[in-house]
């Protein structure tokens, strides 16, 4: 699964930000899930001590014999389980290496080392379990191999660390440490793909969606929908979706009143990472296309009556993705007064509470902006002035991917201003709630704008805009260097003023 360097392949459920995130915002009971993983540390100390000799796991045997008994074969039964293991297996791994990287950056060699140990044993029980349950591709027991290389040595080049005070040595040691962790996140990344592939192979989604088309089994669907969304990170999954007539099903899902909220934000995740413009196969979008409205106006809905911010951020994040590939979603979305909608919940901490949250409130809000009418129901919903704010947002942490959510909210917001100030009352709202000096701020302060060049460009765009239909509010010194230059002078201009700040 995704680590805080390979994050590109799960980072579209989200639009542009990563599944992490999503996992960074999971509101679950920390002793719920520390019983769910604990199985799977037992056994890995065990396997260790057995010099890897597999242990049986144990059923639910209540589960499967409701499932098997039920029309469910009970191929289908293993094949969801293997999945279910394969992936609770990979997200210990994947939390194992996030941490290592975040340790090695403080230089706590002591827990690199342990963690790195950690890491070594779930990877090789990984292998181990998913080898011994089924027959492994020739192509994936390459990836297998290197992968067991490359934790063997992360795992020897970290006790190293622990005998030496030699700061030079330890430096270059940080380096060696850190490109090695990047190719062990790579090689995981790789191989958990080439593994859900061959699941896929193995009849997995059409197993997961007879689960989700019988009523019987409707506590079961959340899970199932759940583990769905990981497969669909690959394309091989969202064909075989395609196939079954998924998106009709997730349909059925999103527009039945008596769904749960759960499995209605598990079908939204699925609608999120089928729709992401990540994806380079397109095939089954022309049969998503068939059931949008009843989706989007499903989704808009989850948006309003969300409990709490991971359903919010998944249903968000759908609609974002949607709107990207077809404009009339968002004249869908302004029928069903989509911005105030989303504007609220921008006041309410329970739905929206992090960066990723904003970056699809915002990004929605940019591609509706393209539509006439939308200015005037933002003026209505003192939008600009959630602009303004959307502007100032900042990390409360270090974490790099929080970092890039806020400026994805920071660029995005420049972007929906630029084109909401087209319409001559949505600049004068603008300029009179002081939008000009805080977009000079951002062009002049790389700190304030998180040290990035697209907040910048977004920025030097809308307050030209600005500047056209208002020549008066802004200053003489400031109109020679950001409005009468080419963007890309002004641009260079404003890139080196970072020099001066180091």
């Amino acid at each position: 699964m995704a680590t805080p360097q390979s994050s590109s392949r799960q980072s579209s459920l989200l639009s542009s930000s990563p599944m992490s995130s999503r996992m960074q915002s999971l509101q679950v009971d920390s002793v719920q899930r520390w019983m769910e993983d604990l199985r799977h540390m037992t056994e890995v100390e065990c396997m260790c001590v057995l010099q890897a000799k597999p242990i049986g796991v144990e059923e639910d045997s209540q589960q499967g014999e409701l499932i098997v008994g039920s029309g469910v074969g009970a191929g289908d039964h293993v094949a969801r389980n293997n999945l279910q293991t394969l992936l609770r297996r990979a997200l210990v791994v994947s939390t194992e290496l996030g941490k290592m990287f975040q340790r090695l950056e403080k230089g706590r060699w002591q827990r690199v080392h342990s963690t790195a140990v950690r890491a070594n044993c779930h990877v090789r029980s990984l292998v181990h379990e998913y080898s011994a349950a089924r027959s492994t591709p020739p192509e994936m027991q390459k990836y297998e191999k290197s992968l067991l290389e490359k934790c063997m040595e992360l795992t020897n080049i970290t006790e190293r660390c622990l005998h030496t005070d030699d700061e030079y040595f330890l430096k270059s040691m940080r380096e060696a440490i850190h490109e090695i962790l990047t190719d062990v996140s790579d090689s995981f990344s790789n191989m958990i793909d080439m593994a859900l592939a061959n699941e896929i192979r193995e009849g997995a989604v059409v197993a997961l969606f007879k689960i989700c088309r019988q009523d019987r089994f409707k506590d079961l669907y959340a899970h199932a929908l759940r583990t769905v969304a990981s497969i669909c990170c690959v394309e091989e999954g969202i064909n075989q979706l395609d196939k079954v007539d998924g998106i009709l099903c997730l349909a059925d899902i999103l527009t039945d009143e008596s769904s749960v909220e759960a499995a209605r934000a598990e079908a939204a995740a699925v609608v999120a990472q089928i729709t992401s413009p990540h994806h380079t196969s397109t095939q089954h979008l022309a049969s998503f296309l068939e059931s949008m409205h009843d989706i989007v106006t499903a989704l808009i809905k989850l948006c309003e009556s969300a409990s709490c911010g991971e359903v919010f951020l998944l249903a968000s994040a759908a609609l974002a993705n949607i709107t990207f590939f077809d404009s009339m979603a968002c004249e869908i979305l302004l029928q069903l007064n989509a911005i105030h909608i989303l504007l609220q919940a921008c006041k309410d901490r329970q739905r929206v509470d992090t960066p990723y949250s904003k970056d699809q409130v915002v990004t929605i809000l940019a591609n509706l902006s393209v539509l006439e009418q939308c200015a005037s129901e933002v003026l209505q919903e003192q939008g600009i002035e959630r602009l303004l704010l959307l502007l100032g947002e900042k990390p409360s942490s270090s974490s790099p991917s929080e970092g890039a959510a806020c400026e994805r909210v920071q660029q995005k917001a420049a972007v929906t201003l630029a084109r909401l100030s087209r319409d001559p009352d949505v600049a004068q709202t603008a300029i009179q709630l002081k939008a000009v000096p805080r977009l000079i701020e951002l062009c002049r302060s790389p700190t304030e704008r998180n040290n990035s060049d697209s907040v910048l460009v977004a920025c030097l765009a809308a307050l030209r805009r600005l500047a056209a239909g208002c020549p008066d509010s802004i200053e003489a010194a400031d109109h020679q260097q950001l409005i009468k230059p080419r963007l890309v002078d002004s641009f260079l201009l404003c890139s080196n003023m970072e020099e001066s700040f180091v």
